[in-house]
């Protein structure tokens, strides 16, 4: 696809990095000749420098002749007017990037009013997701499938817990648990888990599983976790407003600590139930004071990843059960796996993943479309969600006959109301909704898993 991107900030960045991964002809725009150049140099992609908004520009990047445009900028204005502007230009698709609380609400009626092929909002997803791993306090990431029928719960094996030193095998024939156990990290590795992986350690679990089932087998393998009550924010941002927005509803008690003093009278007069503080959430003394270490989620929202890193650790060293790290940069995820945190949240990972998708249900045209694609190790391991067709090769067939590319799980099917935990015998159908867990990077079709 022909794929133009007006902004070159993080999530700009990000997007040309793996849209030209997967094969697409990428143009960015920025009226910054810096950024510019740090995209164009760093990845094979096209640059022009100027505004974004403007016809000439666009006609300069080939709007006429493209497929796509994304406007990521840091003005949701901007990005509205971008769109507008490509599509009286071309018959693309546009996709622009609103992060304002204003238009959240607005986001279907621009939609439909502007012809966007879609509206998107990273800090009110990543507040979501944040929601997510609080409901399980011991998981580092929940992704959900078959509109949340299954979700994907990815947790790292406490010290002393059970299974270590049991094979996969054996788990699931000892706990006779209905999920499917998907892949391990371990040491900076990935593996697609088979029958005979044993466990060690720490290793970092993914599995997939309905949410029932899922609370079972934590409960049998004694990592169920307590229910969080009560959780303390620090900053007071956009991503705080959606959190406090979606937990307000969850009976969480919640407890905010922001440096701008009409920030915290916004908040305050939102949320009248949301405890607001004006102070400095990096002051150790306040924390203590508002008893981190007792609290059953410490959030950490700053602005600063590093900041935000070490406020994380240090509510983990008062004894905080469960910790939340917004990260945007991604350049140190080694080093952070590193770290004892619990959970982290990336809006810009968030914001590609969800384009990503987007542009290879587009380019599809065999089998099946991209409904849901996650990264469940950034540059390794991928889990997709199709919807199978009537005309996909891989369907009327068990499993265990067809041949499989090496590194590829099929981890769920979801057949109108049923959720089935695939095994040899089982066999595809027309319409059912289906996670594959892979190794392999981009794939467009579920036909793309054979050899």
């Amino acid at each position: 696809m022909n794929i133009i991107i007006i902004g070159c900030g993080r999530v700009g960045r990000t997007l040309a990095k793996k849209l030209n991964e997967d094969g697409n002809a990428v143009t960015v725009i920025d009226s910054d000749a810096e950024n510019v150049k740090r995209v164009t140099d760093r990845y094979d992609v096209m640059g022009i420098v100027g505004n974004g908004a403007t016809h000439t520009i666009q006609q300069e990047a080939g709007i006429e002749s493209a497929d796509l445009m994304i406007a990521v900028t840091g003005s949701d204005e901007l990005n509205l007017l971008c769109c507008m502007v490509a599509k009286k230009a071309s018959d693309c698709q546009t996709i622009a990037r609103v992060k304002n609380p204003e238009y959240s609400g607005d986001a279907p009626y621009l939609k439909d009013e502007l012809g966007l092929a879609m509206v998107i909002n990273p800090e009110y997803a990543a507040a979501e997701e944040i929601a997510r791993v609080l409901r399980f306090p011991f998981a580092v990431k929940i992704e959900p499938f078959a509109k949340g029928k299954v979700e994907l719960i990815k947790f790292k094996l406490p010290k002393g817990n059970e299974i270590i030193g049991m094979s996969v095998k054996e788990v699931v024939m000892k706990y006779n648990s209905d999920l499917l156990i998907c892949t391990i990290e371990r040491d900076e590795e990935s593996y697609i888990a088979n029958g005979d992986f044993v466990f060690e350690e720490k290793d970092v679990i993914s599995i997939v599983s309905t949410p029932k089932n899922a609370y079972e087998f934590f409960a049998n393998i004694k990592c169920k976790g307590h229910t969080i009550k009560n959780a303390l924010i620090v900053g007071g941002g956009v991503i705080t407003q959606y959190l406090c927005g979606i937990l307000e509803k969850s009976h969480v008690a919640l407890t905010v600590i922001e440096k701008d003093l009409k920030r915290c009278e916004e908040l305050s007069t939102l949320f009248g139930k949301v405890k607001v503080i004006h102070g400095d959430g990096t002051d150790h003394d306040l924390l203590l004071e508002e008893g981190v270490g007792k609290s059953g989620a410490f959030v950490s929202l700053s602005d600063s990843d590093e900041e935000n890193v070490l406020l994380s650790l240090f509510a983990k060293g008062e004894g905080c059960n469960k910790t939340v790290t917004k990260v945007n940069r991604t350049d140190y995820d080694s080093v952070l796996s590193q770290l004892e945190l619990d959970a982290s949240v990336c809006p810009r990972v968030i914001t590609s993943d969800t384009i990503l998708r987007y542009v290879r249900a587009t380019k599809n045209a065999v089998g099946s479309n991209v409904e849901t694609l996650y990264n469940i190790i950034p540059g390794q391991v991928e889990a997709a969600e199709f919807i199978v067709r009537e005309n996909s090769p891989i369907i009327g067939k068990p499993l265990h006959k067809l041949k499989f590319k090496k590194d590829v799980l099929i981890a769920s099917i979801t057949r109108d109301k049923e959720t089935i935990v695939p095994r040899g015998n089982d066999s595809i159908e027309a319409g059912d909704l289906v996670v594959v867990v892979s190794k392999h990077i981009g794939l467009y079709d579920i036909a793309d898993v054979l050899k």
